[in-house]
């Protein structure tokens, strides 16, 4: 029987505490998948005394993550204290320094530093893995970096988010406004008392430049996503959109084309023909479009301390069995710089929301601004008749180029009959 693989566990929160559980409790059945065992030997958190639920007496306590990464007889560090700067970044650069092997599921970090860790990681040789930075337990980085492997990939998507997921079911299925749901998502513990990084597409985005670089074998650029988050979706948006047969979902989209590497990250219309419409709740949802295999489909939850833990873990047991691949993809030192395509050379088709003032020339005005910039109109309903008061107005258009749609919006935003900004949500073609 091979030695144990030595484990140092930086952070104890609900995914730290998690994983020391589940290698606790899976000891056996790792044991004989790993021809070896996995052991925590080393732990470090901010409260020694804190009740997490496991018995950290057997484990050496380190208050500083950084000297235990440094120190701790250890083969691998699992970094699970957040933070794209600060501790977790320092905590990895001294994994790698002493040789020891990296596991993480910080995708804020990666985001911002996964280009220059990886090269490090691999000079140094060592492995930096992170399964559970994206999707919790989806498989979606190791079917990338792996499964796929054969495969020229076209583009990769999906939901991303957790949060906003269920808080966009639930006002399709009741009614209520985003404020309503989200107070009731952070009540559930499915939203963080500050829901920014969540409902304003922060995480999705993140999450997405990971998929982007290991898709692609293109340099990490978080920078260059496009972030729109959820907060201006409302049920009259929702409404609509069941009425033209469409759900709407934050949607993270990584395509890298002739043009350029197009990354965003905001709420769309999606056809309810497609099976990612119906991915619903918690859950998370990832395909990626291989050139042989075509669209492939990963669906899970995608956070909370089992599934993040689940992901952790089986980084930690490929290490135990030797298998080492590239971070993201191909060696760190062999990625590409894309080029990358602004938002506003984006192509698509869009709903649009108009409130408008039901006064004669009021349509036609509003067409003459979509023809100035060469937007053609696909449909339109209109609910409604006031002449004192605003009526919604909904059009969806034919394929386009954004930056034409916005200074079509621009335009009409200026007609005294309309009585509030326009709102848009683009269609996704899937």
């Amino acid at each position: 029987m091979s030695q144990p693989l030595r484990i140092a566990v930086a952070g104890l929160g609900t995914v730290g505490a998690g994983t020391v559980q589940l290698l606790a409790k899976q000891h056996e059945l790792l044991l004989r998948r790993c021809g070896r065992a996995l052991e925590v030997v080393a732990v470090s958190a901010r409260d020694r005394n804190k009740d997490r639920g496991i018995d950290v007496a057997g484990y050496a306590w380190y208050d500083n993550a950084v000297q235990m990464a440094r120190e701790a007889e250890a083969d691998v560090v699992v970094e699970l204290i957040g933070g794209e700067d600060g501790p977790a970044l320092a905590t990895c650069q001294a994994a790698i320094a002493a040789g020891k092997h990296i596991v993480t599921a910080n995708k804020a970090l990666l985001a911002r530093h996964g280009t220059a860790l990886a090269q490090a990681a691999e000079q140094a040789g060592v492995a930096l893995n992170f399964e559970a930075a994206v999707a919790g337990g989806v498989p979606i980085v190791k079917a990338l970096r792996e499964a796929l492997a054969g495969n020229v990939v076209d583009r990769v998507y999906g939901i991303l988010n957790g949060t906003c997921n269920y808080i966009l079911t639930e006002m399709r299925e009741t009614g209520r406004s985003f404020d309503d749901v989200l107070a009731e998502a952070q009540a559930l513990g499915f939203a963080e008392a500050d829901p920014s990084t969540d409902v304003d597409g922060i995480d999705a985005a993140h999450k997405l430049s990971l998929l982007a670089s290991l898709a692609f074998g293109t340099e990490l650029a978080y920078d260059a996503v496009y972030v729109q988050g959820i907060r201006g979706v409302t049920p009259i948006d929702i409404e609509f959109a069941g009425e033209l047969g469409y759900r709407i979902k934050l949607l993270g989209s990584a395509r890298l084309t002739e043009r350029g590497l197009e990354q965003r990250v905001h709420p769309c219309m999606v056809d309810t023909d497609k099976p990612i419409a119906h991915v619903d709740g918690v859950y998370n949802a990832v395909i990626a479009q291989g050139d042989f295999v075509e669209d492939t489909l990963y669906e899970g939850r995608g956070a909370g301390g089992g599934p993040t833990a689940s992901a952790v873990v089986a980084d930690l047991v490929d290490i135990a069995r030797g298998q080492r691949v590239p971070t993201f993809s191909v060696p760190a030192t062999s990625l590409n710089r894309a080029t990358l395509l602004p938002m506003d050379r984006h192509r698509g088709a869009y709903y649009i929301r108009l409130n408008v003032l039901d006064q004669p020339g009021v349509i036609a005005d509003i067409s003459a601004a979509f023809r100035d910039e060469a937007v053609s109109i696909e449909s339109m309903l209109q609910r409604g008749r006031s002449p004192t008061e605003g009526v919604p107005v909904v059009l969806t258009t034919h394929t386009t180029e954004e930056a034409q749609m916005r200074r079509a919006l621009d335009q009409i935003a200026q007609l005294s009959a309309v009585v509030e900004p326009p709102h848009m949500i683009r269609i996704e073609e899937l």
